[in-house]
């Protein structure tokens, strides 16, 4: 193994007088988390390398638990400490851990595992289109993953200052998580972490730590949207969104209410970030926000099949080829090209940027004429009073499928019915306009679609 995720702590160049991770109620150094860190992993002395253990707990707890395993050369499986416990059932079954690690608590277990040498994580794909994948990443091919976002990022910053605090308003159990916390210790910044997501207290750590940029997912933009009492983010210049495609009018929405540019970004459990944009690209081009961005250096793409409107499967190649354990996982989605069925709909405009347009298995079919649900959901997110929207197929005798709009917030059914007819052609307007209290979301802030009343 060339390098282990492990030095990205061990290897920090905070100073030992200043506070490397911060949560909302403690701040610990580098000097002072290497101990806990140190700590938990002479109680995994019992386990052999390679063997799987589960992470839980805060993020503080989780970020230890990491550390830990990568120091007693272990492979970390960070999970929801919300899980219920047919879910960590399903975990247990799947992973076959010799160990829970929570903070500063080591359960035992018994295992049989043993992954190869150089096996650093094994992250969970999101289960919106079928179960969640448990996906096997290696240190090296991680860090590559890192670094291949970073360096574009880091072309563009102003190294005569510090780097900002690395904020992380987004579980540690995500993938979403994990990536930032290290992406931020890669870049040599101390972090910021957030249990959970709430929005008066993500503006009180933005002014406390003087964050410039951060991450936030598609749900805590809408919900900082929303909130009245949260009127000033200052001094965040920059979010990239995460984990799910953001609507444009969202972004623009943001950017008008806190003078905040709002940076998309693409990619999957699987193969890390492949598309996103940088400072410089929001600078000159501020009138395309809310697309996914360009592809990372060395990152190819194309589109399956096209429609009329240009919209087709994106494929990406990552700069890297796929391991043989990951071409096993993605099966008959890898070609033999090397690149890889997202199934996420897309497309390129003139300048190349690409624009996510939902989900291969969540376009209707309606008549043989196909509704993309992201479009009718942007419109209606627009109309006044319209707080969060999902729009799904349900069965139809005589087309097979139409488009019925969930909606939360107080609306009237025609002015909506209107509005979509006044801007869309008629087969994409829904047939039914329905009030619901929450759009069910995973963890990740996704739309469970599944999840809707039929």
């Amino acid at each position: 193994m060339a390098d282990s995720l492990a030095s990205l702590l061990t290897d920090h160049p905070i100073g030992p007088d200043r506070a490397l991770v911060h949560t909302s109620t403690a701040s610990l150094s580098k000097p002072e988390l290497l101990t806990r860190v140190s700590r938990v992993a002479g109680r995994l002395r019992h386990l052999a390398p390679g063997t799987p253990v589960l992470v839980t707990g805060a993020g503080l707890d989780t970020l230890i638990g990491l550390f830990a395993a990568w120091r007693a050369e272990l492979v970390a499986i960070p999970i929801s400490s919300r899980l219920p416990p047919a879910g960590l059932r399903a975990v247990v079954r799947s992973c076959d851990p010799g160990a829970t690690i929570r903070g500063d608590e080591v359960t035992r277990r018994t295992s049989s595992t043993r992954h190869a040498p150089g096996t650093a994580l094994v992250l969970w794909t999101s289960g919106t289109s079928g179960p969640p994948t448990p996906i096997i990443h290696d240190h090296d091919a991680y860090l590559e993953i890192i670094d291949r976002v970073l360096g574009p990022l880091a072309a563009s910053r102003d190294h005569s200052r510090p780097p900002s605090p690395n904020l992380i308003p987004v579980p540690m159990s995500l993938n979403a998580g994990v990536f930032n916390a290290l992406f931020g210790l890669r870049a040599g910044a101390p972090l910021v972490l957030m249990d959970r997501f709430d929005t008066t207290e993500f503006a009180e750590l933005v002014a406390r730590h003087r964050i410039r940029s951060t991450v936030l997912p598609p749900a805590a933009i809408a919900m900082l949207n929303a909130d009245r009492e949260v009127n000033d983010l200052a001094p965040l210049r920059y979010v990239r969104s995460i984990t799910a495609p953001l609507s444009p009018f969202e972004a623009r929405r943001f950017h008008e209410r806190f003078g905040v540019f709002v940076l998309n970004g693409y990619g999957q459990t699987e193969l890390g970030e492949v598309i996103g944009w940088t400072a410089s690209d929001a600078r000159r081009q501020p009138e395309r926000l809310g697309a996914a961005g360009l592809p990372h250096p060395g990152v190819s793409i194309r589109l399956a099949d096209p429609d009329d409107e240009g919209i087709g499967e994106l494929l990406v190649r990552p700069p890297v080829p796929v391991s043989s354990r990951l071409a096993a996982t993605l099966g008959s989605r890898l070609d033999d090209d090397g690149y890889v069925r997202t199934g996420d709909l897309a497309r390129v405009d003139d300048a190349g940027f690409v624009w996510i347009e939902g989900r291969l298995g969540d376009v209707i079919n309606r008549g043989g004429n196909k509704v993309h649900p992201t479009e009718v959901e942007e419109l209606l997110a627009a109309q006044p009073g319209v707080e969060d929207v999902a729009v799904v197929g349900a069965a139809d005798a005589r087309l097979g499928q139409v488009p019925v709009a969930f909606v939360v917030g107080a609306f009237a059914p025609a002015v909506l019915e209107a509005a979509c007819r006044g801007e869309l052609v008629p087969y994409k307007v829904p047939v039914r306009f329905e009030p619901i209290a929450a759009i069910p979301r995973n963890e990740a802030g996704k739309i469970r679609r599944s999840a809707l009343p039929r």
